[in-house]
């Protein structure tokens, strides 16, 4: 299920700029550059790596064939017979096959079977892949002093650029005075030395001194080539986004116009760097006025999700707001003619532009005028949810605005969003995860701020809920779920203790309990999986629960967990050891 970016967890933010060789490799190096460090396109790699396998050379004759064969060579006659002793030769190639100590001697990279016609996006991020590995890589051997890995390795990083730029010809149809000059990466500033010349002359250096300059020598060269390829990479790319943006604007057919949007989102998938470039050339423009038309009304999810994708750059989230595209998400979840998927889509770019996560979406001024219409949306969508993600989407977002002002949680009390949410618990079909139980909890915990929240949650029956979500437990162990359940328990803790500022409640909260589960989340480090956000949320709950029914806690807890200073107790129950004997 989808977990959209929020409260819980970081927002899909970029992995780096296109740079290959910036700060970071250049400290390893002793060498200098620009902070340029292509941790997005080693992700990128890291999403290709399980490429089409190479093809089979050996050919196999006809039957026809098979008397000729015969009668020309043992040799042949042996690889014929072959495949019916396949499993005792591979036997026996390996057992006199040698171990190499080379870790990446049987690594090499291969790009084989490529990508069809007409596809020069894929292929420039295979390329690209293949040959900022290859940049590492050398960087690691040149830094071990290993100099015939690091020529072998050169040879083979000029070929790979060569080959990008003579297949992305090919396939895009177009040449490039940019993209041509992608095929002398291996020659150094002002056409100097290069690479795989001066690696072979480390050799044979004997002399330390001379030795180190020459490696600072090839460092500067690896790290010029390293933001030269990455500056290559991005225009080429630019190029390719352009067209699609360009095609998109201008078809009026369905059907294309599905296909471009399809790519475009498949792209922002490959990291924040093509999210950004994407913004930069038009492409949230180019969805909103997707989001526009009528006659798109059935392209509208997948429009709206590759401008979620997208809003997890700050260009992507200032374009949007130069096009007024939050009235157009207002528009989409105000209208009920709109499929229930199309309107979850757009609560989910409302999830991502309000994440309290990206510092830059604090600042989305037009938000705060369409903010009750989106709020009112939300709490219907949520109430009419049929499926666990359609809940997801909504509560996000309403997760998200709760944080985004405070006049969002009055407004949510008004729209008795707490009877809402909490009868939505007690149905599985619509919250079946921790995910989703994070969601509500977040609303619950930013809305215990008002003192009329009380009532609401005394009446509903709300702390047995919240004292449910203190034994929240993953279902599959992931860490993803993991963290999940850990944000439910600190942020339950954090609603309880909030809420025990009204004695009806704490009382309530005593008699389920709620103090003997919070004791034990204290003292047991594997109930809140060791995480010290969880106890120090339960430490203050129990504090405040223990101001209004002191008598409920023994002397030990009492000594322990709520006499001494806050920081005292924190520092015993972290340092408490549970025995498995």
């Amino acid at each position: 299920m989808r977990r959209p970016p929020g409260n819980g967890e970081a927002a899909s933010e970029g992995r780096g700029s296109w740079g290959l060789w910036g700060r970071q490799e250049a400290r390893r190096l002793d060498c200098t550059g620009h902070d340029h460090c292509s941790q997005a396109l080693l992700q990128i790699g890291i999403n290709m790596m399980a490429l089409p396998g190479g093809r089979h050379l050996d050919s196999i004759p006809l039957p026809g064939q098979r008397l000729h064969l015969m009668q020309v060579d043992s040799v042949q006659r042996w690889m014929e017979d072959l495949k019916l002793m396949t499993e005792c030769e591979c036997m026996c190639v390996l057992q006199a096959k040698p171990i190499s100590l080379e870790e990446d001697a049987q690594s090499d990279l291969i790009l084989a079977g490529g990508p069809g016609p007409g596809d020069p996006l894929q292929l420039l991020l295979k390329r690209g892949w293949v040959i900022s590995t290859e940049l590492r890589r050398i960087g690691q051997k040149l830094a071990q002093d290993r100099w015939a890995r690091v020529h072998s390795m050169s040879v083979r990083l000029t070929c790979h650029a060569r080959s990008m730029v003579s297949e992305y010809s090919a396939v895009s149809r177009s040449s490039s005075q940019e993209m041509g000059q992608v095929g002398c990466l291996g020659m150094g500033r002002g056409g100097g030395p290069t690479l795989r010349l001066l690696s072979p002359r480390c050799l044979q250096v004997e002399n330390e001194h001379v030795l180190k300059s020459m490696k600072a020598c090839v460092s500067e060269t690896l790290s010029t080539l390293g933001q030269h390829f990455g500056q290559l990479l991005e225009l080429a790319l630019t190029r390719e986004v352009q067209a699609l943006v360009r095609k998109i604007n201008a078809s009026d057919n369905i059907y294309t116009t599905e296909s471009t949007t399809g790519n475009l989102f498949s792209l922002t998938q490959e990291g924040a760097p093509l999210c950004r470039i994407i913004a930069k050339e038009g492409g949230v423009v180019a969805l909103f006025k997707v989001c526009r038309q009528d006659s798109f009304r059935c392209l509208y999810p997948q429009a709206l999700r590759t401008l979620a994708s997208i809003c997890c750059v700050e260009e992507g989230v200032h374009q949007l707001e130069k096009v007024d595209g939050v009235l157009c998400l207002a528009d989409i979840l105000t209208d009920d003619s709109h499929p229930e998927a199309t309107r979850a889509e757009a609560a989910a770019v409302v999830a991502q532009v309000t994440s309290p996560h990206l510092p830059f979406t604090q600042h989305l001024g037009s938000f705060l005028e369409s903010m009750e219409e989106i709020v009112t949306a939300l709490i219907k969508l949520c109430q009419e949810a049929s499926s666990g993600e359609v809940f997801l989407l909504a509560s996000a977002a309403l997760a998200n605005i709760t944080f985004f002002d405070t006049m969002a949680c009055e407004m949510l009390l008004q729209l008795n969003a707490i009877r809402v949410l909490l009868e939505a618990c007690s149905d599985k079909q619509r919250v079946d995860t921790p995910y989703t139980r994070d969601q509500i909890v977040t609303i619950l915990a930013n809305m215990s701020v008002l003192e009329q929240c009380a009532s609401d949650i005394i009446q509903e029956n709300g702390v047995q809920l919240i004292m449910g979500m203190l034994s929240e437990k993953p279902r599959s162990g992931t860490p993803a779920e993991v963290a999940a359940c850990e944000r439910v328990q600190q942020k339950a803790a954090v609603t309880l203790a909030r809420l025990s500022r009204d004695p009806e409640v704490a009382r309530e909260a005593v008699r389920l309990s709620c103090m003997s589960r919070l004791i034990e989340l204290c003292r047991s480090p594997s109930e809140r999986n060791s995480s010290d956000a969880v106890l120090v949320a339960c430490l203050a709950a129990l504090r405040r629960l223990a101001g209004v029914c002191p008598e409920g806690l023994q002397d030990s807890d009492f000594q322990q967990l709520v006499q001494p200073r806050l920081v005292d107790s924190f520092l015993l129950c972290s340092n408490m050891e549970e025995s498995f004997v």
